[in-house]
């Protein structure tokens, strides 16, 4: 076969795919339409939790050194500034990133883009997907290159990362139900000055049209997404001049250059399957949601992760061709519940009801102050919004509980001493058993007969505050779930237990 795994589509979903793949040991080819990587883009905020993944591949620190952490939400109405919410203390001791990063997408590909190519893959460009034949055994697919001529190439699994007008989901003849919002929305790269160019983000959420403005790295640089002026909808070519200047002046923004400008329609919707046989999709091929929250980019990178070390264990017989199915087990649900959320927050932002405006220009202002000076909202938001919440109990594939930690949940950040924390054996993108204690003479015995990485950390009030046991035994995923949680003394039986049940083999033979 050409490659293990043929990757259509060098998005930020695609690419991290293919680096997690490579990084692995898997074959990979990945092709994409279009003749260069985005020179624009909409999706500006990488989210703690992709940092945290990213941090698994050494890919975290030239995001932060490049980016914008913003710690910061100040929420407009009116021309005054209602509300700051201090989105930093909300994440303190929860991750190594306790704040939204700005961005943008572009810049984003560029650095994924140049870390494959040094493992020695290239995105091969102005090459599409034609058709592909789904075999028991392998995929067939034809290629047309940028000349014009027809490959016929095979590989092991197809994953579909081309995004909303995805050609694998067509290809698959699978529904994408959902819609599209009435309203129109603009992102420009912009210059400017005033009290919103501080390196925080700013939200115009009054009755006015939506507008956010994100901090961008250099001099009064900034990234503003809103909504275009509706007489102005339909419209063949629209710019900056059709923009509501009531929303930029209400935030107190001076734009004096425009860089580029361009408009775009937000739709909702959820393939009706994530996974048929050998073919796989993600990102924005499988779930596509309104901008709230910043969630779309980084669900389709959580989308590559998950599926990434399954395929990886698969292909090099470390576990069952059946822990595939988790896949979509894992991953659909939250993409269904991420759509449903949006929408609502959605409604409240952008609608031009009355209810709505009424929620944006009176009842917002009011009670969020009030609500995040209490610590459980405060975490709620971060929870959410960063997508450290984001959990697996459901799946078949996890199973038990230790202290508040279960079975598909994300391992919980536990800081150390000197800078070092319990994430830091993570970079070894394979399972390990973590203990917060002691895990006694059987459950070593336990992992070296498996081969296992056993990680021994000190109790101490941190591990307890995060919710881990004392001494219980948390078997860790390549991705830094947990796919096991037992309280001693059975850690030893259950552990040889969930490996054999399920077919996973952690150690090369």
């Amino acid at each position: 076969m050409s490659s293990d795994v043929l990757i259509i589509g060098a998005g930020p979903t695609g690419l991290v795919l293919a680096l997690w793949l490579t990084r692995l040991g898997v074959r990979v080819r990945i092709v994409d339409h279009a003749p260069t990587s985005g020179q624009t883009s909409r999706a500006v905020g990488v989210q703690a939790r992709t940092l945290e993944l990213y941090r698994q591949m050494d890919l975290a620190s030239p995001l932060v050194e490049g980016g914008v952490p913003v710690g910061g939400t100040n929420l407009w109405v009116r021309g005054e500034r209602r509300a700051r919410l201090d989105f930093g203390s909300m994440g303190q001791g929860l991750s190594p990133f306790p704040y939204l990063l700005v961005y943008p997408q572009d810049e984003h590909e560029k650095v994924l883009i140049e870390r494959l190519a040094s493992a020695g893959v290239h995105v091969e460009r102005l090459t599409e997907l034609i058709d592909f034949d789904a075999a028991a055994d392998r995929i067939s697919a034809r290629l047309r290159r940028a000349d014009g001529s027809v490959e016929l190439c095979e590989a092991g699994y197809l994953a579909g990362c081309d995004g909303a007008r995805s050609s694998v989901r067509r290809g698959l003849a699978l529904e994408f139900p959902g819609g599209t919002y009435a309203r129109l929305f603009y992102v420009a790269d912009v210059e400017a000055t005033g009290p919103s160019m501080n390196g925080e983000l700013h939200l115009g959420i009054d009755d006015a049209d939506f507008l956010a403005c994100f901090p961008l790295k250099g001099d009064s640089r900034a990234r503003i997404i809103g909504t275009v002026r509706t007489d102005t909808v339909g419209c063949e070519k629209l710019d900056w001049s059709d923009v509501d200047r009531r929303a930029v002046e209400r935030i107190r923004l001076d734009v004096r250059r425009v860089n580029w400008f361009s408009t775009y329609h937000v739709h909702h919707r959820v393939a009706s399957a994530f996974r048929v046989g050998r073919v796989f999709l993600l990102g924005d091929a499988a779930h596509i949601h309104s901008p709230v929250g910043g969630q779309g980019m980084n669900t389709g990178i959580g989308d590559a992760v998950n599926l990434a070390w399954k395929l990886a264990a698969t292909l090099r017989g470390r576990a069952d061709a059946r822990i595939l199915d988790s896949y979509e087990a894992e991953r659909i649900p939250f993409a269904r519940r991420l759509v449903r959320t949006t929408d609502r927050a959605f409604e409240v932002v952008a609608s031009e009801t009355e209810l709505s405006r009424r929620v944006r220009t009176d009842v917002a202002p009011r009670i969020l102050p009030a609500v995040f000076r209490l610590p459980a909202a405060r975490r709620f938001v971060f929870d959410t919004i960063s997508q450290i919440k984001i959990r697996y109990r459901t799946c078949h594939f996890n199973e038990g509980h230790a202290g508040a930690i279960r079975g598909g949940d994300r391992l919980p950040w536990v800081p150390g001493g000197a800078g070092s924390d319990n994430f830091e054996p993570l970079a070894s993108l394979d399972w390990q058993v973590h203990v917060y204690g002691d895990p006694g003479s059987s459950l070593r015995q336990a992992c070296d007969s498996r081969r296992l990485p056993l990680k021994v950390f000190p109790w101490e009030g941190r591990a307890a505050k995060a919710g881990l046991a004392r001494d219980a035994a948390y078997l860790v995923r390549p991705d830094g779930y947990v796919a096991l949680a037992v309280e001693p003394p059975t850690a030893p039986e259950r552990l040889a237990g969930y490996l054999d049940a399920r077919g996973v083999r952690p150690a090369e033979a």
